[in-house]
Parts: structure tokens; sequence; C-alpha cells
């Protein structure tokens, strides 16, 4: 069957001024993710998440931050270059679990919209993508809400070639 899991993970500060995306998915607050694209770590995870899987590079090799193509890019775009990849290489996901460390704001809200922007990308059931939020208690830079920090795991398969 090729069974196969990646890790990912990400962390941005939050500074007033900026629009926040979590999920690609747009969040009311009044500070959003500081990044070279749009700083979305969740999806950020995600995407190291399944590069690691398929045995690739990760996510700054990939679309390194020194490059102006990728200046406030919005990150599903990015997924939608790794699911491109990963259908070139025969590899598909069974299910991704996904936590997001943030203080504020608060994440179950938006839970759903979140999946209903990624799953389709990601070419999966929304019962098949986990997303879960936790604070930090107060500790760190996530507990004072100075920034957001994500955590993926994805499980991914090879797909038998056609005969």
């Amino acid at each position: 069957m090729g069974l196969r899991i990646g890790l990912g993970y990400d962390i941005h500060r939050l500074v007033k001024g900026r629009a926040l995306y979590l999920g690609g998915a747009q969040i009311p607050y009044p500070a959003g993710l500081l990044g070279h694209s749009d700083g979305d770590a969740l999806v950020h995870a995600v995407i190291d998440s399944l590069l690691g899987a398929m045995g690739d590079d990760d996510i700054g090799r990939l679309f390194p931050d020194t490059d102006p193509v990728y200046g406030g890019i919005r990150s599903v775009e990015l997924l939608r270059r790794v699911m491109l990849r990963m259908k070139q290489k025969r590899m598909a996901i069974v299910n991704l679990d996904t936590v997001i460390v943030a203080q504020a704001p608060k994440i179950a809200p938006h839970a759903e919209s979140m999946k209903g922007v990624l799953c389709p990308i990601l070419g999966i059931p929304k019962g098949s993508l986990g997303i879960k939020a936790k604070t930090n208690e107060g500790l760190g830079l996530t507990g004072r809400g100075k920034a957001v920090a994500c955590w993926a795991v994805a499980l991914i398969q090879s797909r038998p070639k056609r005969q």
C-alpha cells in the first residue's frame, strides 16, 4: 500500500495591521501573521508535513522567502503547487491532523471554514482533516498572544499505477 507519514511545524509572529489567514480562511482579528507570504502558519505546517511524507524538500527550500515571486503570495497557492507534485508522484492523502497553538483568537468558530477551504485543495473529505486548537496557558510567545504555532501530521499513500 505504500503508506508514509510526515510531520510539519511552523510559527509566525502576530503583527497589527495585517490580515490574519489560518487554514486558508481569513479570520477577523486586529493582527495577522508576519511572513514573506500571507504567513498562514497552518498551511505552512500542512505543506511541510506533506513534503516530508513524500521525501521532498521542505517549504523553505521549495518556496524560499528570498525569492520575490513568493512575496505576499497566498499560502493556499503554495499548497496547490505541492498537491500537483504529489499527484505527479502518484501519491494521495489518507488523512491529516493539525493543531493550532494560539492564545487568541478562538479557533473553534473558524475550523469549519478552514476545512471548507483546505479539503477541496487537498482532495479529501472534511472527515479526513482534523483541526484542533490549544492555548499555551500563558506560556511563551504563543501564550502571551505574540505568535501562532501550528503542527501537522500527514498520512499519505502511493497510488497504484494504472495497467
